[in-house]
């Protein structure tokens, strides 16, 4: 059974999502403070969390990015109140997978649910593995390394990774990948993309700064290179 962490500290909030949620056929473990959600996404093994950022004893961007640090790629979905495009974007750099502003509808929450489980069994159940120069890539069970170090990736990264492998020498534009990888807005800018590519590129480049893999294609977008 799929298993959903809420870590949320609004009891008005929290009831609801647990209530909605339970008749998706999900299973809900609700907590309302930081540092139980920390312990909780540590050890209770959700299959997907719902992450509040304005907790009591630790905030959920300071969860995401410890959880994130330790290597646990559980996906994430950031719940907040604030819409402001740099706050995303932040949460998206400490390993975030989406975002939803509140307040939202069920509706909006469930779709999103269902796209990023939907996509997780993709990547499971597709090609396990994969390797271009000092990089070995395990996309069944989330694991990168580059050398004998241990790459920390995101769930979104690796699907836009494994995008890119699949499409191995062909440009790609950046709505292209926004509508492939997301599947939906997040908010609607290609600048998503970049910001993403360039997180993806300081982690299997050799030098970002003249990436050989994901190369910028002039007025065009992306291409992938072995």
């Amino acid at each position: 059974m799929i298993r959903i962490l809420v870590v949320e500290d609004d009891p008005a909030i929290s009831t609801g999502l647990k209530a909605s949620l339970e008749t998706e056929g999900y299973k809900i473990l609700v907590v309302n403070d930081g540092e139980e959600g920390l312990n909780a996404a540590m050890n209770e093994n959700p299959t997907l969390i719902l992450l509040d950022i304005m907790l009591p004893s630790m905030s959920g961007l300071e969860i995401c990015m410890k959880l994130r640090n330790k290597g646990v790629v559980t996906p994430i979905i950031m719940l907040t109140a604030r819409a402001e495009e740099a706050d995303k974007l932040l949460g998206f750099e400490l390993g975030a997978d989406d975002y939803v502003t509140k307040p939202f509808s069920m509706k909006e929450l469930l779709a999103r649910i269902k796209a990023i489980l939907k996509r997780r069994v993709a990547i499971e159940d597709s090609f396990d593995f994969y390797e271009f120069d000092d990089v070995k890539v395990n996309f069944k069970n989330m694991e990168t390394t580059k050398g004998d170090k241990h790459i920390k990736m995101s769930l979104k990264e690796y699907e836009l990774l494994k995008f890119f492998i699949r499409h191995i020498d062909e440009v790609v534009t950046r709505n292209t990948l926004l509508d492939e990888v997301w599947g939906y807005d997040v908010f609607p800018t290609t600048r998503t993309v970049d910001n993403y590519i360039m997180m993806l590129r300081k982690k299997i480049e050799a030098n970002p700064a003249i990436p050989k893999h994901i190369q910028t294609i002039h007025s065009a977008g992306y291409k992938f290179v072995k």
